[in-house]
């Protein structure tokens, strides 16, 4: 009788292991139990299929592509899109000399410092864009506290201080330190342009 028992169990052993192979049940460290794990962004990313929308200054001076779906908010001498850390900011000034990168650290980072959210200045210095000769600067400050959980997260932000003929154009990029929008940030800076 036992050995009756034994040549029952190994059919059925090889059965199992059969079903378990046929089925397509990955296994622990198969190429397919890691790729059906979700994906793990950084707090901020931009998704890589965000779809934009072109933005036309009201007086018709410039233009640039931002982020389609993003909250609308006027500022006195601009306008802001925000979604969820992200922040996409564009303001006009007239009558302004032409910026270097002293002047915009000495000035446009200096007045931004002054808003008091822990600012701290990084680097300026002038690039090529499609735009034309612009100056590039970096800065670092917390976040505007969460209106429910009062959080406050540290943002990396990107400044472009555009020119032409006495008007400056200061565009700012800024999320969650950390997050991978180098991407972003460079389709909407390089689609700037003016009219």
């Amino acid at each position: 009788m036992m050995r009756a028992r034994s040549l029952l169990v190994v059919p059925a052993a090889v059965a199992v292991l059969l079903t378990g192979a046929c089925s397509g049940t990955a296994t622990s460290g198969s190429a397919s139990s890691t790729s059906s794990a979700p994906e793990s962004n950084p707090l901020g990313d931009i998704p890589d299929n965000q779809v934009y929308v072109p933005y036309r200054a009201a007086d018709g001076s410039f233009s640039l592509d931002v982020p389609e779906g993003w909250a609308r908010s006027e500022l006195p001498d601009g306008v802001s899109f925000t979604d969820k850390l992200n922040t996409v900011s564009v303001r006009e000034l007239t009558g302004r000399a032409q910026p270097s990168p002293d002047t915009v650290l000495g000035d446009e980072l200096a007045a931004i410092a002054a808003s008091g959210r822990n600012v701290a200045p990084g680097q300026a210095e002038t690039v090529a864009l499609p735009a034309g000769q612009t100056v590039h600067a970096t800065f670092s400050e917390d976040s505007a506290p969460d209106p429910v959980t009062g959080r406050v997260v540290r943002d990396d932000a990107e400044l472009f201080v555009f020119w032409r003929g006495g008007t400056e154009v200061l565009l700012t990029l800024s999320g969650p330190h950390g997050a991978d929008n180098v991407d972003p940030w460079k389709k909407i800076s390089t689609s700037f342009g003016w009219a």
